[in-house]
């Protein structure tokens, strides 16, 4: 009978914290489910993501910093690190939205600022350059994607509904509705438009293929003319 009770009650603390994780965290549970096929279902984001586990341990982390309590926090955020291979220092500031898919690898960190509706891939690094203090990591805007291990180091500014090719090195602030591939990362503007978050990464435009294409066109001009 004691069993009984126990396992009953083990049940309803889970069902509960589920209850409580799936309203605290709609939002990003629901751009998890939008964003990415291989989701079945809002339990099986709840149970098995670990970029949605490390989202929920920074929360608390990052309270517990404000609150001054830091060893605890960075204690939670190592905690976090351990179970899931994502690294959120607690006092990054982090927007609604937020969405890591796979994860392993993954650098926020302390002054970093992340916008909201955020994707980033596996591998990712928002670090700093140097032993500066104060402002020393990046500031991410709204409806940005960066591509699997990009790194974008120092205090520069990503704008809003840009894309960072997957392994760029960016060290030089970004406009906003751009793509960012290379290393060093380059720009591209694709039409001055808002781009598809959904993009595939095999469809980013090339900054040098293009240079390379129009340095092409001018040898032909040069070569009709003569």
């Amino acid at each position: 009978m004691n069993i009984v009770v126990l396992l009953l009650s083990i049940f309803l603390i889970i069902s509960f914290l589920i209850l409580l994780i799936s309203l605290l965290f709609a939002k990003e549970i629901k751009e998890t489910k939008d964003k990415d096929p291989a989701a079945k279902s809002y339990l099986e984001i709840i149970i098995f993501y670990p970029g949605l586990h490390a989202l929920i341990f920074y929360r608390i982390a990052h309270c517990l910093w404000i609150g001054r309590l830091k060893i605890i926090a960075r204690a939670v955020s190592q905690l976090a690190r351990f179970l899931t291979g994502i690294e959120i220092h607690p006092g990054a500031r982090i927007g609604q939205g937020f969405f890591i898919d796979h994860g392993m690898g993954v650098v926020v960190g302390e002054t970093s600022i992340v916008g909201n509706n955020v994707t980033i891939y596996q591998g990712v690094t928002l670090g700093g350059t140097g032993k500066e203090t104060g402002k020393r990591h990046p500031t991410i805007g709204n409806n940005v994607v960066i591509g699997a291990g990009a790194k974008v180091l120092g205090n520069i500014e990503i704008g809003s509904n840009s894309y960072i090719g997957a392994n760029a090195v960016v060290i030089n602030s970004v406009p906003e509705n751009a793509t960012v591939v290379g290393v060093p990362g380059r720009v591209t503007r694709q039409d001055g438009k808002r781009i598809d978050t959904y993009l595939d990464h095999s469809k980013i435009l090339d900054p040098v293929m293009q240079q390379l294409e129009e340095l092409k066109e001018k040898i032909k001009t040069l070569e009709k003319s003569q």
